[in-house]
């Protein structure tokens, strides 16, 4: 038989099994299996709001890729939202979660050697998962998301789901009765998407964007605009072509390509996550391990020239509004790397010479004058995380950039709620919260809730919180997290005891425990692990293999 198919496992008599076997699938003809096989990676479900549209997204996405000559085939992976495992037993299983996402698509596409993938997704990390895989698999693949919700209104006022958090607060002083309470739980989550903020979601949405993986404009069209279902179809068509000129998602995701993303991400003060999935893209695109001074480095040599919700008032259809993607990159070109390749088989340089700079500067502002001098996100080290830890300098008070704090010790999350909401926590105190990395946690889960107590108690101007484990991209205030080496491998935040003094200097990068070697030595013979009792299953494993938050806590 000469060579009539697009796809090799498909030619000759040695392919005729898989023939029959799609045949019998869902009726594939012989036309059908010619052609190139493009596979969609759909983490559609009902259960999650950023990935409930994706069934109708999906359906786009095909037309694009039929019309452009390729043939669908499609499967599922999961998607866990953020907000419904926000606790801390659930939290635990969200980090982990990527990894099973970018190893399900890994093994799927691998196992049917598909010529091209689409990766749909939208939330924390289903986003990098995905990007996982494209990196690992080095298959033409392109990226689309499903766009962030609308803000609901109330008062006034747009407000992103934390509207809730807030209304907690409301009901509890008796600023509101319980009808009203209902109706805010109501208009909260107005629409499917990805939640109104720059948390996780949205900040990865942008980095895929940044590294040439999805349309440029994809990131932040609204999830309900009919614009997504034009960006959609274009996305299928992109994807055939990219097959058909051989270009691989290697040959996008580069040093080079990298570089801009967390140049995006520093210019836009996205979420702290950010910088432990990009260091795992990192490594799953065979380009090694992606040190924490690389985001210090670039922190400082990029400006913040947006300005979006969390750190102002003005939310994700805002962004868009003002140009998105595209107007920030076109505020930060003298510092890219413009000759990188992109989905659209043009360069990033090519792709941004048919956008402006963005004319609404309370939003998005040109390089010459930023919100700030230095990027959003900070790498602090020092001797209680000389690996490492992160901050969010935009997101701290001046007054707290350089302070000396006592030290009040929690070996949990939870013991710190209960601790905060008691009245327990002083002012001017520094909160360690150990256990909650990686491998302690295990999973790593975010100290959201800590964060929004002190702040519902009035201490967020006056302490810090300092820990092993992640925050939410919507927290504000003095906190600090990824302190690496973790407690549960004996990193020196498992030494500290309550009335040490803390010394953490942001525009140092600095964070000191001012405690005498002789008296550290003399606790580390005393040092017993802390072990938590989990529930059996995927969270064991992940405690086995997963690496260190200063190299992306991934499974390698």
């Amino acid at each position: 038989m000469s060579k009539e198919y697009f796809n090799k496992i498909l030619e000759g008599d040695r392919g005729a099994l898989k023939r029959a076997l799609y045949k019998a699938s869902t009726g594939y003809s012989d036309e059908d299996l010619k052609k190139p096989i493009i596979a969609i990676a759909n983490t559609y479900t009902n259960a999650n709001p950023g990935h409930a549209s994706f069934n109708k997204i999906s359906e786009d996405v095909k037309k694009g890729i039929i019309d452009a000559g390729g043939t669908v085939m499609e499967f599922g992976t999961i998607a866990p939202c953020d907000g419904i495992a926000e606790g801390n037993v659930r939290m635990r299983y969200i980090l982990p979660s990527r990894d099973i996402i970018a190893s399900s698509v890994e093994c799927m596409t691998r196992a049917h050697s598909f010529d091209g993938l689409v990766l749909l997704g939208s939330c924390d990390k289903i986003v990098p998962g995905l990007l996982m895989a494209a990196a690992r698999l080095n298959i033409s693949s392109i990226f689309c998301n499903a766009g962030p919700m609308y803000p609901a209104h109330y008062d006034g006022k747009d407000w992103d789901g934390n509207i809730i958090t807030e209304a907690i607060g409301w009901k509890q002083r008796g600023l509101i009765d319980e009808a009203e309470f209902k109706k805010i739980e109501n208009l909260a989550e107005p629409c499917v998407g990805s939640c109104a903020m720059l948390g996780t979601a949205n900040t990865m949405c942008s980095v895929a964007e940044a590294l040439g993986m999805s349309l440029p404009g994809c990131a932040t069209i609204p999830a309900i605009d009919k614009e997504r279902d034009t960006i959609a179809y274009e996305t299928g068509k992109a994807i055939v072509s990219l097959v058909k000129k051989g270009i691989k998602s290697r040959d996008i995701i580069t040093k080079e390509s990298i570089e801009n993303a967390i140049r995006l991400i520093m210019g836009i003060g996205g979420s702290t996550n950010a910088i432990m999935h990009l260091q795992a893209i990192h490594y799953d695109a065979g380009l090694g391990v992606l040190p924490l001074q690389e985001f210090d480095r670039l922190s400082k040599a990029t400006p913040q020239v947006a300005s979006i919700y969390p750190a102002s008032e003005y939310d994700m259809v805002d962004y868009h509004l003002a140009g998105g993607v595209p107007a920030v990159l076109k505020s930060l070109y003298p510092l890219l790397h413009t000759e990188v390749m992109t989905v659209t088989g043009k360069t990033l340089g090519e792709n941004l010479a048919s956008f402006s700079e963005s004319k609404e500067e309370k939003v998005i502002r040109p390089l010459s004058s930023p919100f700030h001098e230095h990027g959003g996100i900070g790498v602090l080290s020092g001797n209680l995380s000389p690996l490492g830890s992160i901050v969010k300098p935009a997101a701290i008070p001046d007054h707290l950039k350089d302070v000396t704090l006592k030290a009040q010790v929690f070996e949990s999350e939870d013991e710190s709620i209960e601790e905060i909401l008691a009245g327990n926590v002083e002012a001017n105190t520094a909160l360690v919260l150990r256990y909650e990395g990686p491998k302690g946690g295990p999973g790593m889960p975010e100290m959201y809730r800590p964060m929004k107590a002190l702040e519902g108690m009035g201490l967020s101007s006056s302490c810090a919180l300092i820990t092993d484990g992640r925050f939410s991209g919507s927290n504000r205030g003095l906190f600090v997290g990824h302190i690496s080496p973790e407690a549960y491998e004996g990193g020196l935040i498992a030494l500290v005891e309550n009335g040490d003094l803390i010394h953490i200097d942001i525009n140092g990068s600095k964070i000191e425990l001012l405690v005498s070697d002789e008296v550290i030595e003399e606790r580390r013979k005393r040092w017993k692990r802390v072990e938590k009792t989990i529930y059996p299953g995927y969270l064991e494993t992940y405690k086995r293999v997963t690496d260190s938050a200063a190299v992306g806590a991934s499974v390698r």
